[in-house]
């Protein structure tokens, strides 16, 4: 225990004592988050099985905490490794997954080489590892996945009625990251059928867009690349995937970088045939992987070409006269709302009304739609560690030809995990330390009774942590994860002391995961 924990414990319980004397019923419990990477690290380090580590951790921990005096309900005392618990984590697994909330998916993830383990987007920090900083690389593999963004919106909108520190609002609102704006085609030249398909929220510039800014990795820039720049753009994707691991996705690049693919499109409004660029600064994963470049109206456009010398071409101009204002000798983009010029039938319009009737003649024309994009992205919760939860699938090839997986049935609850010999297993390299486990990972199929073998991944240890708060409420209950008329009593939580760094993981994950149980009829 540090000065931190004790800070921490001693504000909660101020309040706990506080609310009592008032004559209110207060539950202060307190449980251990045990599974992990600290532990199965120190475990490869120490050569000691975590699960002799982690109880005498505990032990030592609990004799602090009660040395302070805190005014816990030790009663209620919850332990996540324990089989006890993470069945329940199991429960979830399965019962999000028959809502389809769960998928499998092939997916580039982060992935920190010292941890041996993929990494939320959440849990990358400027391109290097939260837990043990060093850099994280970008990998392609199979892992299964929260479908978290089906829930975006509610997200959002729930922020509004939570009595939060505003930074914390305010992190979780930015991290989401709603963006409503218009999907709309740049037909390419000299092709019949491929368009690229553009994300934008200013549809009121359309005019001014001079050229189309696309991902490296954009699969039409890879199909239609002439030949003779096919390596100059792979090259320039892989320095901007080792530069977006260094500064963090989504960061904003400092120096705006890209390649003109020699592809050319035309701009649907206009009729002009414009430029497809690369650019370091266009997401493969967010909106559409392109964005129509309106460099007079956007700062980050606008910089980039005057380094690469594309046109600049000012179609918004201050609603109220502005002398200072003269797009022949501007220095830097026009980004707010305005008047409409030299925009066709547009001209003259507000910028809020030409956006609507822009928007309105893309969708008459077939070649628009609105479309609303988020930052937020789907959770991948596997785990390449042996410490965690067991994921509850398992893989038949006569009952599942195809590898989706078959749940393990509920009866069958908990997947316990094997013991193992540390030196043996947990050698931090290769494949999931748990496929080595032959004895544990190859069992008979409970559908066909043939040969099978069990998903050899963990969960995110955020899986426990998101719902932990409720098992404190019925502990020892062995049908359910918690009973509802405790939920009655005791929920929602009044307090929660905590620091603001959890706002875009733990306590993000924690509001997805209140709503799924209400969904199930929990609360």
């Amino acid at each position: 225990m540090h000065m931190g924990h004790v800070r921490v414990y001693a504000i909660a319980d101020v309040l706990s004592r506080y609310n009592r004397k008032r004559g209110y019923d207060v539950l202060q419990p307190l449980g251990w988050d045990a599974f992990g990477l600290p532990a199965e690290n120190a475990a490869i380090k120490e050569g000691l099985h975590p699960r002799i580590r982690t109880p005498k951790n505990i032990k030592t921990f609990k004799e602090d905490v009660q040395s302070l005096g805190i005014s816990i309900d030790w009663t209620r005392e919850i332990d996540t490794s324990e089989p006890e618990f993470y069945r329940w984590n199991q429960w979830f697994f399965l019962r999000m997954l028959e809502r389809g909330l769960v998928y499998r998916r092939r997916a580039k993830v982060n992935f920190c080489p010292s941890c041996n383990t993929v990494l939320a987007n959440e849990q990358v920090e400027e391109g290097f590892c939260w837990r043990c900083g060093s850099k994280v690389e970008e990998r392609e593999i199979p892992e299964w996945a929260f479908r978290i963004t089906k829930y975006a919106d509610r997200l959002l909108e729930g922020l509004d009625g939570l009595d939060w520190p505003e930074r914390v609002v305010a992190m979780q609102r930015n991290w989401i990251g709603r963006s409503d704006g218009l999907e709309i085609e740049f037909p390419v030249v000299k092709s019949k059928s491929d368009r690229f398909r553009v994300f934008t929220t200013r549809a009121d510039t359309i005019y001014g867009a001079t050229y189309v800014a696309a991902a490296p990795d954009h699969p039409l820039v890879q199909k239609l690349a002439p030949a003779a720049k096919k390596a100059e753009i792979a090259a320039f994707a892989e320095k901007v995937r080792v530069a977006a691991r260094a500064v963090g996705e989504g960061a904003a690049a400092a120096e705006k970088e890209g390649i003109d693919t020699g592809i050319r499109v035309k701009n649907p409004f206009t009729s002009e045939t414009i430029p497809v660029w690369v650019a370091n600064f266009v997401l493969a994963g967010y909106g559409t992987g392109a964005v129509m470049a309106v460099p007079a109206h956007d700062q980050r456009d606008f910089e980039f070409a005057k380094k690469f010398e594309l046109p600049i071409r000012f179609v918004v101009r201050p609603s109220e006269e502005d002398d200072s204002f003269d797009p022949a000798t501007a220095q830097k983009a026009f980004t707010e709302y305005g008047v409409l010029a030299d925009s066709g039938s547009f001209s003259g319009l507000p910028s809020e009304q030409a956006r609507l009737a822009i928007a309105a003649e893309a969708q008459r024309r077939g070649i628009g739609s609105p479309a609303v994009n988020f930052h937020l992205r789907d959770w991948g919760i596997s785990r390449q560690r042996y410490w965690g939860t067991p994921i509850p699938i398992l893989y038949c090839a006569n009952c599942d030809p195809e590898g989706h997986g078959i749940p393990v049935p509920d009866e069958d609850l908990p997947v316990v995990l094997p013991d193992i010999d540390v030196k043996e297993v947990l050698t931090g390299k290769g494949e999931p330390p748990l496929a080595k486990v032959t004895s544990w990972v190859n069992i008979h199929c409970p559908r066909c009774g043939g040969r099978a073998r069990r998903e050899a991944e963990t969960m995110d240890t955020f899986v426990d942590s998101s719902w932990y708060f409720a098992r404190y409420l019925s502990p020892h209950e062995d049908k359910a994860p918690f009973l509802r008329e405790d939920a009655d009593r005791w929920l929602a939580i009044d307090t929660y002391v905590g620091g603001p760094e959890h706002a875009v993981l733990h306590l993000l994950y924690f509001r997805f995961w209140t709503k799924v149980m209400a969904e199930l009829g929990l609360t």
